[in-house]
Formats: C-alpha cells, sequence, structure tokens
C-alpha cells in the first residue's frame, strides 16, 4: 500500500474514444517527471488544473490494496476489466523506485488475477524491468508496451532530453521478454533512425506499434504543428522524417523483418488483442 499522495475515490477510469476496448484508464500518478517536448498531454485539462509547468512534478496517489480490490471487483461485475496504464503519465516515474505506487497496483492485481481481464501497461522506463516476475504472473492477460522512438541517442536527446536512454530501454525489453511477459515496441512517434532501427525492432518485440505525427497526435497534425514540432528536426532530416505516410513507409520496411500480423499502425497499436488489427493498406487510416 502506498499512503503518499491525493486518495482518489477511485483509481479506475472508464475508457472510450481512442482507448475504445479498454473499460478503464489506470493512472498511479498525477503529473510526469519525463515531461517529453511532444506529450499531448500537457495540452489537456488534466495537466493545466495545477497551474504548474508539466515536467515539474510527478505525484503518486495514495490507495490501499483492500479498496482497490474492491473497485475492481465491483468493475468486473459491471461489465469487465480492460485496463489501460496509464493514459496520462507514465506508470514508472522517476519517484516509483522509492514510492512503488505502481508495484504496489501490480501485487494487488497478482492476488486477485480473476479480477483482472486485460492489463495494457504503456512506459519508456526501465523500471518495467523491476516488476517482471509480476507481470510474467498475468500471462496472456498482459501486454507491456516500450517507447523507443530511434535507436539514435543524439535524437533521444534532442527530443525526450529527460526520458531513459535507448540503451536502457532495450535492456529492459530483454529482461522482460527473459521472464515470458510479451512486450511491444511503441515508436510512437517515429524520429530519425538509423537504417538498421527495423531490424532492432523485429529482434526485440513480440510486436511492434508505429505512429507518427499526422495521425498519431489525435488532431490529423494540427495539434503537432501548434506546438511546433517541425523545428525540432535538424534541416536535412525534416524532408524525410517529417512527412505524412512516415509511419506506413516505416511499416513497409519493418514488414521485410517481421511477419506483417505483428505490426500495428496509429490507434490499432494501443488497443488490445482481439480488437486491434494488424498492419494492412486496407485498415490504415492513410487510405481510407
Amino acid at each position: 500500500m502506498t499512503k503518499t499522495g491525493n486518495a482518489p475515490r477511485r483509481l479506475l477510469t472508464p475508457t472510450g474514444g481512442y482507448l475504445r476496448g479498454y473499460d478503464y484508464t489506470l493512472n498511479p500518478f498525477i503529473g510526469c517527471a519525463y515531461g517529453c517536448k511532444y506529450c499531448y498531454v500537457q495540452a489537456l485539462p488534466v495537466a493545466r488544473f495545477r497551474g504548474e509547468p508539466w515536467g515539474s512534478y510527478a505525484e503518486p496517489k495514495r490507495f490501499s490494496a483492500e479498496a482497490f480490490v474492491r473497485e475492481l471487483g465491483r468493475a468486473k461485475l459491471r461489465g469487465g476489466t480492460r485496463i489501460f496504464m496509464s493514459s496520462s503519465t507514465d506508470p514508472y516515474q522517476p519517484a516509483e523506485w522509492r514510492v512503488q505506487a505502481t508495484r504496489s497496483l501490480l501485487l494487488t492485481m497478482q492476488s486477485a488475477p480473476e479480477l483482472v481481464d486485460f492489463l495494457f501497461v504503456q512506459t519508456r522506463s526501465p523500471l518495467v524491468a523491476r516488476d517482471a516476475e509480476i507481470l510474467a504472473t498475468l500471462r496472456d492477460r498482459v501486454l507491456v508496451s516500450v517507447t523507443l522512438e530511434t535507436d539514435q541517442e543524439e535524437v533521444r536527446r534532442r527530443f525526450t532530453p529527460r526520458a531513459p536512454t535507448v540503451r536502457a530501454r532495450i535492456r529492459a525489453v530483454e529482461a522482460l521478454r527473459a521472464h515470458g511477459v510479451p512486450v511491444q515496441i511503441a515508436v510512437a512517434p517515429i524520429l530519425p533512425s538509423s537504417p538498421d532501427f527495423p531490424q532492432l525492432l523485429a529482434t526485440l518485440a513480440d510486436s511492434v506499434a508505429i505512429d507518427d505525427w499526422f495521425i498519431g497526435d489525435g488532431a490529423h497534425g494540427r495539434r503537432s504543428r501548434a506546438m511546433g514540432v517541425d523545428k525540432w528536426y535538424l534541416p536535412e532530416e525534416r524532408e524525410v522524417w517529417y512527412r505524412p505516410g512516415q509511419a506506413r513507409d516505416f511499416a513497409e520496411l519493418l514488414a521485410e523483418q517481421m511477419p506483417r500480423d505483428r505490426i500495428f499502425l496509429h490507434q490499432q497499436g494501443f488497443l488490445p488483442p482481439g480488437v486491434r488489427q494488424p498492419f494492412d493498406e486496407r485498415t490504415d487510416p492513410e487510405h481510407a
């Protein structure tokens, strides 16, 4: 049980829209210390109500295991517990080393596995590997999605200077898979990378989700343009890497290294199994 931070009336938030296919989102923290320049959350009310700069705070929520089990039980009775963790924070904040809010949630779910239909864990932190043994007990009811937008450390520092290194995330993926945890790599948004990146992804992951600025920002590129995303690229990168259709083209390159049914574009990459559809031009929104 974690005793620091705010005590919300509930931890599970009903969801829909972009996260259709899930019943709830689960955010162990308020805010996010990684403060990625392109994060869509910074433009939402959840990031503005405090009046503090996005990226300057990450406060763990307070809860008890007993209350969370009761909440899961009620959610199960209402129709299901397909959970997306997390939609407005990273569940593995730097503070997680100390407060163990996410680990406490996972241990609670491990203690009552019959109450968890499916758990999708979205993170960019290598700390997720700490919980590999717990995640492995959920077996086919869990998918860990690790963001890795590039294999180039210089690019990572330019776009997400506070985020964990490329190498640390790769090691985390390897550790998770060694424990039998299903792992997806989220190349979202795809950033400038080396010609070897597709082969690395095919070797590392069970599946790959790919997204870009023009579909994946949720506003057909308007939100990305408003943030001035194009100015973050070097002049020689912009024409190649900042353009419509980039995600589809990268998926085609990746399909030379791994089966197409393990590749997912845009929203499909973040939906639960049984709902999402693999890469195919017939289901690609850029061809709709």
